[in-house]
């Protein structure tokens, strides 16, 4: 199985989308940045790492957002853990991508994303997840237990 990390980097109400290359698996297919864990490394390390190497950005990763684990028709398994990203340094350059663009959480299911993305696609979307709810503690209510 494959393991991989992701990054939903919010800004003013929008979340960034990449799109891969005609040459990469998956050509033109949407995606949020990120990429494999290496041997040996912890995933907001590798997240740190991908975000640098793609984007040119030192980010601040903050809280696993959703964890999916999914199989696709070939037969590869895929483990995806996607972070909440609010604050970088350096200017955000495309170093690797066909296009990124910034978004509005309802206008993601328009695009055309990686099948392991769409149930998170989905989420933000419907406002299931977004970035204020990332930000209050998780739990029960105070006195809903």
């Amino acid at each position: 199985m494959k393991h991989v990390v992701a990054a939903l980097i919010f800004r003013d109400g929008t979340v960034l989308i990449c799109q891969r290359t005609r040459h990469q698996t998956m050509p033109l297919k949407w995606e949020f940045p990120g990429g494999k864990i290496e041997a040996g490394e912890q995933p907001r390390d590798a997240l740190r790492r991908e975000l640098e190497e793609e984007l040119g950005i030192d980010a601040r990763i903050e809280e696993e957002v959703m964890r999916i684990r999914h199989d696709y028709p070939n037969g590869t398994a895929v483990e995806l853990r996607f972070f909440a990203v609010r604050e970088y340094q350096g200017q955000l350059e495309n170093r690797i991508f066909r296009e990124i663009r910034w978004v509005e959480r309802s206008e993601l299911p328009a695009y055309d994303f990686l099948e392991a993305d769409r149930k998170l696609v989905q989420d933000l979307a419907q406002g299931r997840i977004s970035p204020v709810e990332l930000s209050r503690p998780q739990g029960p209510e105070p006195g809903n237990t």
